[in-house]
This record gives C-alpha cells, sequence and structure tokens, in this order.
C-alpha cells in the first residue's frame, strides 16, 4: 500500500512539474520610457480584434460583475489575461496628480460619451481585474478618449515626450486612451547626487565638480558654490583645478559677485591650456566682461607660444572689444595654424572681420 501511494505522489509531482510551455493567444510584452532618469514601465498582454466589436462588447463600458473573482464592480483589465502593470522609478504626477514610485495594477473604466477612468492599483498581482478591490486604489484619474487609425492588436506607446514630461497612450481597434505623466527631474537628480555624495561617489573629486555643474546648470546657485567649493578645499581629495576654479567663477559671476568671480578667473587663467583659456575667455565675452576676456587671451597667445586655438581666442577678444585691426591680425595668426576642419570657417569670419563686423 505505501508504495502505491509513493508511486502516486512521484507520479502526481512529475505531472506537475511537466507542464507545456506553449505560446498565448495574447503575447506578453513590456515598454520602458525613461524621463530625465526616471523609467516608466508598462507590462500587459496584447490582445486581437480578430473582427470582434470591442468597445462596449469585448470591452464592456463601466464596471461590471465579470462572474469570477471577488469582484462584483470591474473595470477593464487594460490589456489580456493577468494583470497589466505600470511601475515608475520615481515619484511622477500623472494628469497632474502626484503618485508615489512603485508597481501597480492599471485599469481603465470606459464611458459611452468618450471619457475614460485611469485607475492605478496598489495590487499589481492578481490575475486580470477578476479580483479589482476600489479599497487597494491608489489613483484615479479621468481623460479623454480619441479616435485614431485602426490598430488590430492593442499596445501600449508613448506618443509625446519631452524634457520633464511624457504621453502614455493605449492604443486598439480606432479608440487611443492617452494619459500625461510629468516628472520633476531636477528635484529627483538633486536628490539623487546629494545622497550619493553621502556613499561611495562622494570620495571621488570630479564627482563633486559634476555635481556643481549640474546645480549650476539647473539654477541652484548656493548648492553649487557649496559642492565646487568641496572639490576646493576641505576634503581629502579637494585640490585647485582648472575645472572647478573656472566653474566657481561662472557661479559667482552668475550671483552677481562680479570681484570675486574675477579673482577666480585669475587662479584658473594659471592652470589651463590653450584650449582651456580659450573657453575661459569665451565665456568672459559671453558674460560682458571684455576687458577681462581680452586681458587672459593675450596671456594665452603668450604663454602658450600662439598655439591653437590662442590666436583665434584673441582675434575674438578683440573683436568684442571694436578693435578689428587686431582682430584681423590674430585671425591671420590663427589660420597659420589651425586644423583643416576648422579653417573655412575661420574663413568665413575673417571676411566678416574685414568688413568691420564682430564675430561673437
Amino acid at each position: 500500500m505505501m508504495t502505491f501511494v509513493a508511486g502516486a505522489m512521484i507520479l502526481f509531482t512529475i505531472q506537475l512539474n511537466a507542464q507545456l510551455i506553449t505560446p498565448e493567444a495574447s503575447q506578453r510584452a513590456q515598454v520602458t520610457q525613461r524621463v530625465g532618469i526616471t523609467d516608466i514601465t508598462i507590462d500587459y498582454g496584447r490582445p486581437s480584434v480578430k473582427e470582434r466589436e470591442v468597445w462596449g462588447k469585448l470591452v464592456p463600458y463601466g464596471y461590471n460583475n465579470l462572474g469570477f473573482g471577488t469582484s462584483t464592480a470591474a473595470p477593464w483589465r487594460a490589456g489580456a489575461n493577468q494583470n497589466t502593470t505600470i511601475e515608475f522609478s520615481h515619484d511622477v504626477k500623472v494628469e497632474g496628480k502626484d503618485i508615489k514610485a512603485g508597481l501597480y495594477g492599471l485599469h481603465i473604466a470606459l464611458k459611452e460619451d468618450g471619457g475614460a477612468t485611469i485607475i492605478f492599483s496598489k495590487n499589481s498581482t492578481s490575475w486580470g481585474s477578476y479580483f479589482y478591490d476600489e479599497k487597494e486604489d491608489a489613483l484615479r484619474v479621468e481623460v479623454k478618449t480619441k479616435e485614431v487609425p485602426y490598430t488590430e492588436t492593442l499596445m501600449f506607446l508613448f506618443p509625446s515626450f519631452e524634457a520633464d514630461k511624457t504621453t502614455v497612450a493605449l492604443r486598439w481597434e480606432k479608440k487611443e486612451i492617452p494619459f500625461k505623466i510629468e516628472v520633476d527631474v531636477t528635484g529627483i537628480v538633486m536628490k539623487g547626487i546629494k545622497d550619493d555624495l553621502r556613499g561611495n561617489a562622494g570620495f571621488t573629486q570630479t564627482n563633486w565638480d559634476n555635481a556643481a555643474n549640474y546645480a549650476f546648470n539647473a539654477g541652484d546657485l548656493d548648492q553649487a558654490l557649496e559642492w565646487v567649493n568641496g572639490s576646493i578645499s576641505g576634503n581629502f581629495f579637494s585640490k585647485e583645478t582648472f575645472a572647478n576654479l573656472s566653474l566657481k567663477s561662472r557661479i559667482l559671476a552668475k550671483q552677481g559677485k562680479t570681484q570675486e568671480a574675477m579673482t577666480m578667473v585669475d587662479k584658473a587663467a594659471t592652470m589651463g591650456n590653450a584650449t582651456q583659456i580659450f573657453q575661459l575667455g569665451n565665456g568672459l565675452i559671453g558674460q560682458g566682461q571684455k576687458d577681462k576676456a581680452l586681458e587672459i587671451l593675450k596671456n594665452n597667445v603668450k604663454n602658450n607660444n600662439g598655439a591653437w586655438p590662442s590666436n583665434y581666442g584673441l582675434a575674438r577678444a578683440y573683436a568684442a572689444t571694436g578693435d578689428y585691426k587686431n582682430a584681423i591680425k590674430s585671425m591671420n595668426s590663427a589660420m597659420s595654424n589651425a586644423p583643416e576642419r576648422f579653417k573655412g570657417r575661420l574663413s568665413g569670419e575673417l571676411e566678416k572681420l574685414q568688413k568691420g563686423e564682430d564675430i561673437n
């Protein structure tokens, strides 16, 4: 008897472990869009129309008793088979409403008037919408559907994208159901940098430079100054470099601290190569500091024996001050040792100088 039971158990176990893997009628798909450093990922099943009437029939309007599971008022699963899910790697806004980072079940309740309710459920593991529970909702937003060209097999896509926002759209048959997602890219990156600098990344000077540069470009000048100062002094790795001194000069200039900014320029100018000083001088021209630009770009030619692009920078500085005679002289010197790929551009700028036109 024991032998029979053991044999039956072995057979049962084999049957459990010997299930065949065959293709599903509605294939699974996944689509991801990154906005800044935030990933938005949708995992879903892709049913096809197959000459069926979709809206109001195959996909009923509103909330319905599906005849299985615990839900008596279930929305559409927004796909096929198991739960359609959407995951945000950081907090975002959907149609202007906040939702936390995480994985959510995605459901849609369609309306006969062309509207739709997009539902983000905290339950992302149940099968379809059969076990949908309104109490597990994390967020609901209202949207309008659109008529679009025919799509046989359901798909999610990101039809529009900007630096800090995107649109998600479900397309099937002749209907599109879009919803907008916004991401606080700067806030997320800045928070990430602050956290990173408290970990392993904080032991490397260039990471402090990169952090300061990001904060500067994001307009957070106080934070940029704090981080660049950490690169310059106060840490075991800190030291003055062309990169951090020139960045600090730009930060101070943007803060209106012109005298302090020019002090940093003078320090940086003693450390840079011909190309770096050229870039520093160009930045000063852009800031309206024409005389300081002329001063350091003259020294750039002298200290680097006219190496490219020192004379080109000096030509631009002379042009900025209206001294076209010396600008032409410096431009001719620049053309004598400029790389071939730049000579066409320099020739065009020389013609402008000869006409008394600024090249900045």
